[in-house]
């Protein structure tokens, strides 16, 4: 079988304690999953199956909140709803689950989802310990936290902080002329969602929350994230609320259904890349599928790299020798935020639109996931 993507929807994303802050991760689930149904027009009868999930399974999110999602929206109980936590990269794994699982012939029908409602479950819930004590005697490796990997990275790319900060102002930028031109209007569903505690008074939430006005001077105001450090709130990824969901099936149910698909994946892989500097895995990614499909950088029309911290995508630019203009072209995490469970098919649902705009063939995205990456190629159909 040949898995095909149908279309992909989000939330907006909300900022911490925000807009969408007041909905349950069902709901917002849930309502992806109704979405991404009712756009194409496939009867909810038909998924065999759902993946999805967040990255902290942790009070309302916890266990199979796919399932919960998928219950509570009033779709059908027979089908298959498994839940993952990819870290980072959630809910693009959870498409390239869906689409092995219909290469394999076990699925015809499939979606792909995730969520991260972080106003209400932060992602520090499960950290407890971190990786635990007491540690064997004969302890193997580094595992740095987000922030310290991060600047690591930016000191060997040998990017200053004055860099970070360009790149942070871009992905504002480029975000704000994105949302003005109208380039996420197709992928971004509105919500109602409560703005009091007794859901009586509701607000329609339509665009992205994270969007700031700011310019270089202010963010070269900004206190580092750590002491001593380059990144600072201007060149991470925002904590932020909402989910995603992506429906896939196969070519040949597609063809007797009638629908077009929009695209397909060429190849997909996850990798582990040098904990010491934990974030930098989209390099070693992109390389094993450029090895793997035996395409070069020269035969991608679009890149999106999550920006976790600007060093990221930078890094990936400079080793790669990615053009500017081919990367992260409507902005990225730092401007529209990053509910982490969800944040992948942000990516993919921005690729996909922005190839038939550029009338362009393939895509790369790749998101790094705490020491591992996940990346995969697309291809416009």
């Amino acid at each position: 079988m040949t898995p095909v993507i149908v279309d992909a929807v989000r939330t907006p994303f909300g900022r911490r304690n925000g807009w969408l802050s007041t909905l349950h991760a069902t709901e917002l689930m849930g309502a992806v999953q109704k979405a991404v149904l009712q756009r194409t027009g496939v009867d909810a009868d038909f998924v065999d199956q759902v993946i999805g999930g967040c990255v902290t399974p942790l009070g309302e999110q916890y266990g199979n909140v796919a399932r919960s999602a998928w219950m509570h929206a009033g779709l059908p109980s027979a089908s298959g709803v498994t839940a993952i936590d990819a870290q980072c990269g959630t809910a693009l794994q959870a498409v390239n689950l869906v689409a092995g699982q219909i290469a394999a012939g076990a699925v015809d029908v499939g979606i792909a989802c995730g969520v991260e409602v972080m106003s209400r479950v932060s992602l520090t819930a499960k950290s407890g310990f971190g990786l635990g004590f007491p540690r064997p005697a004969d302890w193997r490796f580094d595992m740095p936290d987000q922030y310290t990997a991060a600047d690591r990275i930016a000191a060997l790319r040998g990017f200053s902080r004055e860099r970070l900060d360009e790149f942070g102002l871009r992905s504002q930028q480029l975000a704000h002329e994105a949302w003005a031109a109208g380039k996420f209007d197709r992928h971004v569903i509105a919500l109602s969602a409560p703005t009091e505690p007794d859901r009586d008074v509701t607000t329609v939430v339509g665009r992205d929350q994270g969007l700031r006005d700011t310019s270089l001077e202010a963010l070269a105001g900004l206190r580092p994230t750590k002491d001593g450090g380059l990144h600072t709130a201007g060149t991470s990824s925002q904590v932020s609320d909402g989910a995603s969901a992506a429906l896939l099936m196969s070519a040949q149910r597609a063809k007797a259904l009638g629908i077009a698909p929009r695209a397909r994946l060429r190849a997909q892989c996850v990798v582990g890349g040098d904990p010491e500097y934990m974030l930098d895995g989209p390099i070693d990614g992109a390389q094993r599928l450029l090895e793997r499909t035996g395409l070069g950088v020269r035969d991608f029309d679009l890149f999106e790299v999550n920006e976790a911290f600007a060093a990221i995508p930078m890094s990936f630019a400079s080793v790669l020798g990615i053009d500017d203009t081919l990367l992260n072209v409507n902005g990225g995490a730092i401007a529209l935020g990053h509910p982490a469970g969800a944040t992948g098919i942000r990516l993919l649902a921005n690729v996909i639109d922005e190839l038939e705009r550029r009338d362009g063939e393939r895509a790369m995205i790749a998101i790094c996931a705490s020491a591992s990456t996940t990346c995969t190629i697309v291809e416009r159909l």
